[in-house]
């Protein structure tokens, strides 16, 4: 802060005036006993409102089907009811509560004069009174006071509320925890002898003729499309391959592999090893593949080989031939299952693919 010029820096300077506290405006509940019901009923109504969200999300947890005959309008239906659920369920305990503190308990203001170390005993039993008091003007610290009369109702929508809003969110969890725990689905695909690479999603099927050199094609088994919905969407989940044609001589071939391949044409799971993502951007100067998620990179010149990012294995291979009419076929299904690690993941082990198939 400057000084004026014909002030001495040491001269004695006027203190500031404590304004003290504005008028205090009493509310519109405060004074009139209707709009203090009103308000009351106000808060009560949004703590119904919560437990009305909790219904509404178990309802669509429960009665919606998203089994065997569900499909994606279905899924989305359902998904939208239990996130319009949660959210009133949570909201309506915040607002009620807000509106509560704002309309119905005490806004008197307060002042704590500052201090240097420890409050007075005076200033401390004053400070644990006013919170007594407060915690008997909400109601929710019981006694016999006339708050904790008036908001009984109040107390009772909050606890349901806040007893039932919960479930909105752990029971579809702990719901989803008994789902389908075998994982040896995962071993085998729709791929299998002689099965023609179609394009996705169209259908169409392929020519070794038409892969040109740096072409990349989405492929699913033929055949796909064919099967209801639900199905479709289970087997192609598992099954999407990833066409890709190299000029022959950059093409690294893995030992054991030398025929799963056609002149330069090779395919890969797009099942990304990591935690499953699609695979699908494809760099044609680099010969990398590419997963958006968390961009672990792949080497399809070199056994799909992993060259960056989290991803710890290769993506599988799809061994593939040409069949009499030119088509570009499967050989065999995947040699492992595709997609990222799980327990009891085992690879070129026919004796440990026994055990567990015995275990399920």
């Amino acid at each position: 802060m400057s000084t004026p010029e014909n002030t001495p820096d040491d001269a004695p300077q006027e203190g500031f005036v404590d304004p003290g506290l504005a008028h205090h405006r009493p509310r519109r509940a405060d004074v009139d006993p209707k709009a203090d019901k009103r308000a009351e009923r106000q808060v009560a109504a949004l703590f119904g409102l919560s437990a009305v969200g909790t219904v509404i999300a178990l309802w669509a947890y429960f009665t919606k089907d998203t089994g065997d005959g569900g499909d994606v309008a279905t899924i989305q239906s359902v998904n939208m009811w239990i996130g319009i659920g949660v959210f009133l369920a949570m909201s309506g305990i915040g607002f009620g509560a807000i509106h509560w503190a704002k309309t119905l308990m005490r806004d008197h203001e307060m002042v704590e004069e500052r201090h240097e170390m420890r409050s007075s005993d005076e200033n401390r039993a004053a400070a644990i009174q006013n919170l007594k008091d407060g915690a008997e003007d909400s109601g929710l610290a019981g006694g016999e006071g006339e708050g904790a009369k008036r908001r009984s109702v109040l107390k009772g929508s909050l606890i349901t509320a806040m007893a039932i809003a919960p479930l909105a969110i752990l029971v579809p969890q702990i719901g989803n925890m008994g789902g389908d725990w075998n994982v040896s689905k995962f071993r085998h695909t729709m791929w299998g002898p002689g099965v023609r690479l179609a394009r996705d999603p169209d259908g169409a099927l392929i020519k070794a003729a038409d892969v040109t050199v740096g072409s990349a094609y989405h492929v699913i088994p033929e055949g796909l499309n064919d099967l209801d919905h639900h199905h479709k969407m289970d087997a192609k989940a598992k099954a999407v391959v990833l066409l890709v044609r190299l000029d022959p001589s950059d093409l690294k071939i893995v030992p054991g592999r030398e025929d799963w391949s056609f002149d330069g044409i090779v395919a890969y799971s797009k099942i990304c090893t990591h935690v499953g993502c699609p695979v699908a951007l494809y760099e044609q100067q680099t010969h990398h593949l590419l997963c958006p998620c968390h961009q672990s990179t792949f080497d399809v010149s070199d056994g799909a080989k992993v060259v960056f990012g989290p991803a710890k294995r290769p993506l599988p291979q799809l061994p593939i031939a040409i069949d009499d009419e030119g088509y570009i076929v499967a050989k065999n299904d995947f040699d492992e299952p595709v997609g990222p690690s799980y327990w009891e993941r085992l690879k070129g082990d026919s004796s440990g693919a026994e055990a567990e198939e015995e275990s399920h």
